[in-house]
């Protein structure tokens, strides 16, 4: 079936020797993985290596084939062009991470208009801003309302957080968090991307709340992996 839709690149890997198999998350069918044969041996294509970079936005006007098959774009053009996320280490770290994140995380093909939007206008608030050392952390705990299992916050002056639970409970449990640890990743809590600068986290507490996140991602989700990027992005904000 031919039809137009946006999509923001999650990934990419070499086949053979000309080709790549490109994944997206897309408006209209959620996540689908395309074929672009011969994209690295020809110079006269009009689709290019470059425009599958990590959380690239593109409008795509491709053949959907049947669920577990790969699928052929006809024609591709980028759309909310970024101007410094793959110029700025900082945010080419956090893009590298944010990608290998979804890869692991998102796996319906199936339309979710909400979790785009979010993804969509998420990115476009990261190269357009420069305190951004905070944003892969709020990004992914407020990706987590998308995925089903946003924290439940009625409780909040409890002192202990289940992760495996999502809820904060008056004893502790295997997969709690408390003290000072809790204390920082409820700062999180409840705030927009337009408040980040407020948040005054060292490098200390911002890989405390990452370590965090990062295992509360891997208990909801199945097949959920550490991203390998996750160290570099710690040096980077070291």
């Amino acid at each position: 079936m031919i039809e137009t839709t946006k999509a923001i690149v999650i990934s990419t890997i070499k086949y053979g020797d000309t080709s790549l198999i490109a994944t997206c998350y897309t408006q209209s069918k959620g996540l689908k993985t395309y074929m672009l044969k011969g994209v690295l041996n020809s110079k006269k294509s009009k689709i290019k290596t470059a425009y599958f970079q990590p959380l690239m936005q593109l409008n795509l006007t491709v053949n959907h084939n049947n669920k577990g098959t790969l699928n052929s774009i006809k024609e591709i053009e980028v759309i909310n062009f970024y101007h410094s996320i793959y110029t700025n280490i900082r945010k080419q770290s956090i893009a590298l991470f944010l990608a290998e994140v979804l890869y692991y995380s998102i796996r319906e093909e199936e339309q979710n208009v909400s979790l785009f939007e979010y993804l969509e206008a998420s990115f476009l608030w990261l190269d357009t801003h420069d305190s951004i050392a905070n944003f892969h952390l709020l990004f992914l705990l407020n990706l987590t309302k998308y995925l089903g299992f946003y924290p439940e916050t009625n409780s909040l002056d409890l002192q202990y957080f289940d992760l495996l639970e999502g809820r904060f409970n008056e004893k502790s449990k295997f997969n709690s968090v408390s003290g000072e640890k809790l204390i920082q990743f409820k700062r999180l809590l409840g705030i927009n991307f337009d408040v980040l600068h407020e948040l005054n986290f060292n490098s200390l507490n911002r890989q405390m709340i990452l370590s965090i996140l990062i295992q509360y991602f891997e208990l909801h989700i199945s097949g959920f992996r550490k991203p390998k990027s996750m160290d570099v992005l710690k040096s980077v904000f070291n």
